[in-house]
């Protein structure tokens, strides 16, 4: 009988016995560890020409880490009755021409687009329009107030883009101010009141303030959009307290809506929880906008998944990535 340690332990052996045998004695494969023999680094092809001896000391080391955990279920969400499976929605203002539109809502993989009402140009009514690029059949059009600094513009406004397009799943925002943009929430809250009674579906602009949001939820209104930052502005995710908790509370689809400036932003808010993003001046600005458009498809899925998957906990001090268990 010969006695070693492995890993630290003592093992008695009735024989002595060559490296190979030896290991897959203990049940593991000679190719996928690595062995020392007292402090001296065994070549796998001797394993089975090393026979152990009465006081050797070995240490047999592998690799671990972490598995892969794979998302095998397409992560829809439901809008207003309608399953989408992009969570990214694109403005189609800004852009040079309808074509750079066309590609970059198709880079953006977005099935939802936004679009203003504008009266049509008489005088050239053979002009492009938005639909010969983009068809409504394949993807909805969401008809917003952009523009609009009262309750009355914005529900006629909409109105007029139901009789249009038929549409009546709609984004109402009345402004507050030029400067700004930010929400008017008192006339927004007149409009979303008749808007509603008018069998429209509506998702709402509206300020970061969570008991705002609930009156809106509570009224009827199909989605919650609370600004991140200004309109336009891109200066990213600035209220994210504020958009948690609406998001907590809420029974309806939260989006963010305003202030996103580049694909961090977007992941931001999708890591937040949110069902979605909105956005147009980050992707139509860019100095490539095709390409922004399709980096900001990969953030808000990106930040989806995060989301999903429960980000570790912040620490105050350092916590080592590999386990201190097993160590030689």
């Amino acid at each position: 009988m010969i006695s070693i340690t492995v890993n630290g332990d003592t093992k008695n052996l009735d024989a002595a016995t060559d490296i190979a045998g030896f290991l897959r004695g203990l049940g593991l494969d000679p190719t996928k560890v690595a062995v020392e023999r007292n402090r001296e680094i065994v070549p796998k092809s001797t394993y089975a020409d090393v026979c152990l001896a009465d006081g050797d000391r070995l240490e047999i080391v592998h690799f671990i880490g972490g598995g892969l955990e794979t998302v095998t279920d397409q992560d829809t969400w439901t809008l207003a009755g309608k399953t989408y499976s992009s969570r990214l929605i694109v403005g189609t203002g800004k852009y040079k021409d309808f074509e750079e539109t066309a590609a970059a809502v198709a880079a953006s993989g977005a099935e939802i687009v936004t679009v203003a009402v504008r009266r049509v140009n008489v005088s050239d009514p053979n002009q492009p329009m938005l639909v010969d690029y983009l068809d409504p059949k394949k993807i909805t059009y969401l008809p917003n107030t952009a523009g609009c600094f009262d309750a009355d513009s914005a529900v006629r406004t909409l109105r007029l883009a139901r009789e249009a397009g038929g549409w009546d799943l709609v984004k109402l925002e009345v402004l507050g101010d030029q400067k700004t943009l930010y929400p008017n929430m008192l006339e927004t809250f007149t409009a979303a009141e008749a808007l509603i009674r008018d069998g429209f579906k509506v998702m709402v602009y509206c300020s970061d303030d969570p008991i705002a949001a609930r009156r809106l939820e509570d009224m009827g209104c199909v989605a919650i959009m609370p600004l991140g930052a200004p309109i336009g502005s891109g200066l990213g995710i600035q209220n994210p307290v504020q958009i948690r908790l609406m998001i907590e509370q809420a029974n309806v689809p939260v989006l963010v809506d305003a202030g996103v400036g580049t694909a961090s932003d977007a992941a931001v808010a999708m890591e937040l929880g949110c069902d979605g993003v909105l956005m147009n001046t980050a992707i139509a600005e860019a100095k490539k906008p095709v390409m922004m458009a399709r980096a900001m498809k990969l953030a808000v899925e990106s930040g989806r998944l995060a989301y999903l998957a429960g980000r570790m906990p912040k620490k105050r001090y350092a916590d080592p990535s590999s386990p201190l268990s097993g160590l030689i």
